[in-house]
């Protein structure tokens, strides 16, 4: 059983805080993603409390003190929740230039090339091409089914907008290739997901971040990317670059094919006028 989060601890105590305690539970429980930004003057400031009252308040929950709290609200962070502290060297260019990186290192460290051209080869050799992708990692999916587009033909993006799986999963088939994104803040059921690519004849790619890794030997290519990031919100140009790694490769796998294609497709860009090359002229 999973320890009670501090919202449920407030709620469940509730009627038994002071008035003053309860001046900090309703603001805990109106904001609950913002006490990991406070510290315990701040917090008082807040609520117009003492700061003795604040520490008492953590205490009657069962922590050690305040920070012990703040710690674990700043656990989210690293489940995908947007938790920043309030001080502006936070999003700092060079701190940012730093983490950013320090991402990027990590996946080109980890990197083998005869399991990065094992997938280059799938890509050019599939039937089909499946990519999957759900909540932040449906950007990424969506950016590798238009490289891919760009160079071979049957590459499918799931699921469709207001659809299932099931129907797509029936039609995956040994020669097809699926590529699935599983960044954190997952959606319910993917790991019910993951265990029936498990079972599935498909080969398939596995691109996620750490907290996926115990489940990469299920795939037949894993791929750790880091998204850390000294702000709010997550960084995704590492699974960024490893797309743009994978597709060049691609290309050059399929070179005079890919050519072709290319050509093909700008041809059909300029009878449809659907591209803009030039500078807009806004007067």
């Amino acid at each position: 059983m999973t320890e009670p989060t501090i919202d449920e601890k407030l709620q469940l105590q509730y009627d038994s805080l002071t008035p003053r305690e309860r001046l900090i539970a309703d603001f805990i429980l109106a904001h609950p993603e913002d006490l990991a930004l406070f510290n315990t003057a701040e917090l008082a400031r807040m609520c117009g409390v003492s700061k003795a009252t604040v520490s008492r308040l953590f205490k009657r929950l069962g922590f050690s003190s305040f920070r012990e709290g703040r710690e674990l609200a700043r656990k989210l962070r690293h489940q995908g929740v947007p938790v920043t502290e309030a001080k502006v060297d936070t999003v700092a260019f060079d701190t940012h230039l730093h983490q950013e990186e320090a991402n990027l290192h990590r996946l080109f460290q980890s990197l083998d090339t005869a399991q990065v051209d094992g997938l280059v080869r799938a890509l050019d050799q599939a039937r089909r091409v499946v990519v999957l992708g759900f909540r932040n990692s449906y950007p990424l999916a969506l950016h590798l089914r238009q490289q891919l587009q760009q160079i071979r033909s049957s590459v499918q993006l799931v699921p469709q907008p207001g659809q299932t799986l099931g129907e797509d999963l029936a039609d995956l088939g040994p020669d097809d290739l699926l590529i699935v994104f599983g960044f954190r803040r997952r959606p319910k059921g993917f790991d019910a997901l993951l265990r029936q690519l498990y079972r599935l004849d498909t080969p398939w790619a596995l691109v996620a971040d750490e907290t996926l890794a115990p489940n990469g030997t299920c795939a037949n290519w894993w791929f750790e990317c880091r998204i850390d990031s000294r702000s709010a919100f997550d960084s995704y140009a590492a699974p960024m670059c490893l797309v743009t790694l994978l597709v060049n490769r691609l290309l050059h796998q399929r070179l005079e094919v890919g050519r072709e294609r290319i050509a093909k497709i700008s041809h059909y860009y300029d009878a449809l006028d659907e591209i803009s090359l030039g500078v807009p002229d806004l007067t």
